[in-house]
């Protein structure tokens, strides 16, 4: 074991490992270059958290027509703009709020490997290992680059992280070590042989580490509305200006004032800031229950996917084992009367510890005492070890009798090399007895009747272990270390410690509930695939007892995505097939969720529509993850699928108040175009109107508890309600505006005009708010009341009169809007009628498939 194993370059013959390389040697290498300089990314970089919420279309629209405003007009006709800074100060704000914590998190878990130079152990930063170091490792460290054995005490790697596997797996001088995966036995050291971005895991996160923002359906559809509004607005601009400038005698800052004023209402400003605040309302919701959300548009991304892929280790099950069941055995098998023993010596568990106990001791609870002192004996615990300590105390009644009822004379640690540990123990009366535990193949002869217990127990996905027991002077000495006489020489079986791995305890009902949501669940793990079955099975996952291996799954993707929709469970799945699988699915229309929190996870979490990582996982996981669990509770999607409901079935809902504007607004000015008159509009009036029908409603209704499952066609499904409604909304008021040009004249006609055209247009655009708000509640109907009064204060103050440039003269023209307007209201109800009875007949067999879904926070399908 002197023998130097790195391949690192650089190496001499004749260096001695133990000592690990000089100052000299360290300095050379770090001149080369050899040196782990993986660059630290928890998280994207301020540039381009501001680069991509400040340059967005919207903001190149309402930007140029507001700069436009501030110098012609007086600085209420530019309130409109003053959206851009809210809008993108709350995207700038909750990306850099996430930002924070993942580099908090990010800090928290650096690893500080202690590393052996010049003979002596230093504590050195991850950045500061060069290639060729000795770097020492205990239980708990993590291995931060890729190397080669040199010394090995028992030593167990968990590569969990790396491959999905959960046995530890043994390493011995020579055998490979990644980055990426931790000690949890025993103790060593290794030569680092690839360092910094040629490390296996620095390989899978510098794949991943271009930062890709997640699809939302909703920002998109409205990115295409503002497209097409784009399209729209040049020419009608120009129409608009030219027109104007004729129509106003070439008054150049009047024309290009009603030019703004008809173009700043196409864009629906107040749905993209909506959006954005109905998102981050719903980023905090969550953070108060320990759930990070990245990117705001997330929230909306789980709540549209139909598929969650899931990795088995850290997302179904917890780290660490439980003791399923202790089976106690008589002559080899098990006893089926374990508290009847007559104390025969016929080689029982309960004979071996009758001593002078008669047959009380024959039953299970002794085995269980036996059990809790081995726990106790053992300095440093495994995996399996620590389960048996966890599950019998070692001070535990022992049968009315106190802890003290047996004394350890000599222990012996689990060794990898023996696969067994044990302890000889001191029972009170002095009987002294050596019992053994570990591997039943190891400890049982060939054929023995137990070993196909132990094989059955196995194939469900178990591990077993066997405790066996001799009289002291008989069998391997727990101080003779592993060369001793053949295990099972004198060795009489007494028990069977069977093991299973801890499953979260929400798992279960959280699988249940997207099983009632019409959502598949795929089991993705690296380890075995009877045992991830085993554990799907457990939580009663369908399909989980036809676990897949997925080295034997078809290449193309037609194939890939058959065995998918046909299988629910798959092991030995390595990350590039998770990657495959995750493409495959949604190549297949599939909207795929993807957790995790190992490294083997991160080529599959940067490729779903929506990434999951555990707030304990791997920092690569948490940097291209959308959604981290900070509490590393699985229960907690529900809750972000929930939130995602709500924010997407509001917005759809408000959509149509501003899309209706949208509509009317495009209508209005090429009216305005024909017919050659002054637009009827100032940038303020339209304000006006949008501040009390649209955004201070919609701001309330975005807000309320909606349950509704996510449907796609976003854009398709608010416009067929908001363009009969926008048409209805513009041909009413320009025929009202018409109407008053006829009635009045003289000087300040114009302004009596526009005031009859936005009143005209106020009840017409409350209608439509009225229809939106449905079904009423107390606080609904108070709403659209409380919006009718603030108009009517408007209209009876001066101050506020004199602000806005509203002013109704006479009663005849404000009496004729009216009644345009009731008239426009019935067609209004005529055309939602026709709307909503198409959709409640789609929403009524999406109820029907899935119930009521009271989600976490045991919110109900209705407000009030």
């Amino acid at each position: 074991m002197t023998e130097r194993t790195g391949t690192a370059a650089g190496e001499h013959p004749g260096e001695g490992p133990q000592r690990g390389l000089s100052a000299a040697e360290v300095e050379a290498r770090t001149a080369r270059g050899e040196i782990n300089d993986v660059p630290v990314r928890s998280s994207r970089s301020l540039a381009d958290i501001v680069r991509t919420n400040v340059f967005t279309r919207f903001n190149a629209i309402i930007g140029v027509l507001f700069v436009i405003i501030l110098f012609v007009g007086p600085v209420q006709d530019s309130l409109f703009g003053f959206v851009i800074l809210a809008n993108t100060l709350i995207g700038i704000v909750q990306e850099l709020r996430a930002k924070r914590t993942l580099d908090n998190l990010a800090v928290i878990g650096e690893v500080r490997p202690a590393v052996r130079r010049d003979g002596e152990r230093v504590s050195l930063s991850a950045s500061q290992i060069v290639l060729g170091d000795l770097i020492e490792i205990r239980p708990g460290d993590r291995c931060v680059v890729d190397g080669e054995v040199t010394e090995a005490d028992n030593l167990e790697v968990d590569e969990s992280l790396l491959t999905g596997e959960a046995e530890p797996v043994v390493k011995q001088p020579g055998d490979r070590i990644m980055s990426g995966s931790f000690v949890v036995a025993g103790s060593g050291a290794f030569t680092a042989t690839r360092v910094g971005r040629a490390a296996y895991a620095a390989q899978l996160a510098e794949e991943a580490s271009r930062f890709t923002l997640v699809h939302s359906e909703l920002r998109s559809g409205i990115n295409d509305l503002l497209k097409y509004v784009t399209w729209v607005i040049i020419p009608t601009g120009v129409g608009l200006v030219l027109s104007q400038l004729v129509v106003e005698k070439h008054d150049i800052e009047s024309a290009v004032r009603r030019m703004v004023g008809g173009i700043s209402p196409m864009v629906p400003e107040g749905l993209v800031l909506l959006t954005s605040i109905a998102f981050a309302i719903g980023v905090v919701r969550l953070g108060r229950r320990q759930c990070l959300v990245q990117e705001l548009p997330a929230i909306e991304g789980l709540a549209r996917v139909d598929v969650v892929c899931l990795d088995k280790t850290g997302t179904l099950t917890e780290g660490g084992m439980d003791v399923a069941e202790v089976r106690v055995l008589r002559n080899g098998e098990k006893s089926e009367d374990d508290g009847e023993g007559k104390g025969d010596g016929e080689g029982t568990a309960a004979s071996a510890g009758a001593g002078g106990g008669g047959g009380s001791g024959r039953d299970g609870a002794y085995v269980e005492g036996v059990l809790a002192a081995l726990g106790s004996a053992d300095p440093r615990p495994n995996a399996s070890m620590q389960a048996i300590v966890d599950a019998f105390a070692p001070d535990g009644d022992q049968g009315g009798e106190s802890g003290t009822r047996w004394r350890v004379a000599r222990s012996l640690p689990f060794s990898s090399a023996r696969k067994y540990s044990g302890a000889t123990l001191v029972e009170q009366d002095g009987t002294r007895r050596t019992w053994l535990l570990g591997a039943p193949d190891v400890l049982l002869p060939r054929n023995h009747p137990a070993l196909t217990e132990v094989d059955e127990l196995s194939r469900e996905g178990l591990r077993v272990l066997l405790l066996s027991v001799t009289d002291d002077g008989q069998g391997p000495s727990p101080g003779a270390g592993g060369d001793g006489p053949e295990e099972s020489d004198g060795v009489t079986p007494a028990a069977l410690v069977v093991l299973e791995q801890r499953l979260r305890p929400d798992a279960g009902d959280t699988l249940h509930y997207f099983a009632e949501q019409d959502v598949d669940a795929k089991v993705l793990s690296g380890d075995n695939a009877v045992s991830v079955g085993a554990v799907a099975g457990k939580l009663r996952l369908p399909g989980a007892h036809n676990p897949v291996d997925a080295t034997r799954l078809p290449e193309d993707a037609a194939g890939m995505v058959r065995a998918l929709e046909s299988g629910t469970v798959f092991g030995r799945v390595s990350p590039r097939q998770k990657q495959t699988m995750v493409g495959s699915l949604q190549e297949h229309g599939h909207h795929v969720a993807m957790t995790g929190d190992g490294v083997n996870d991160v080529l599959a979490l940067k490729n779903a529509d929506i990434g999951v990582a555990m707030g304990t996982g791997s920092a690569a996981t948490r940097a291209v993850a959308q959604i981290v669990l900070l509490n590393n509770s699985f229960a907690t999607l529900p809750s972000v699928v929930a939130e995602g409901r709500r924010v997407i079935g509001n917005i759809e809902r408000v959509a149509n108040l501003f899309l209706t504007k949208t509509v009317y607004s495009v209508l209005l000015a090429l009216l305005v175009i024909a017919w050659q008159v002054p637009y009827p509009f100032l940038p303020r009036h339209l304000t006006l109107l949008s501040s009390l029908t649209i955004g201070i409603p919609a701001f309330f209704l975005a807000l309320a508890p909606n349950r509704e499952r996510a449907k796609p066609h976003f854009v398709r499904r608010v416009m067929r309600y908001a363009v009969p409604a926008g048409l209805i909304a513009g041909v009413a008021t320009f025929a009202t505006y018409l109407l008053a040009r006829q009635h009045y004249s003289g000087a300040g006609s114009l302004g009596a005009e526009t005031s009859v055209a936005t009143l005209t247009l106020f009840l017409i655009t409350l209608w439509v708010l009225a229809i939106v708000a449905r079904p009423y509640s107390w606080w609904r109907v108070a709403l659209v009341l409380t919006m009718g009064l603030a108009f009517v204060v408007v209209l009876v103050t001066p101050v506020l009169q004199r602000f806005f440039a509203l002013k109704l003269i006479g009663t005849e023209m404000p009496w004729s809007a009216a009644a345009v307007a009731v008239l426009a209201g019935v067609a209004l109800e005529v055309a939602w009628r026709r709307v909503d009875g198409s959709r409640e007949n789609a929403e009524g067999r999406g109820a029907g498939r899935g119930g009521g879904d009271g989600g976490p926070d045991g919110e109900r399908d209705r407000d009030g």
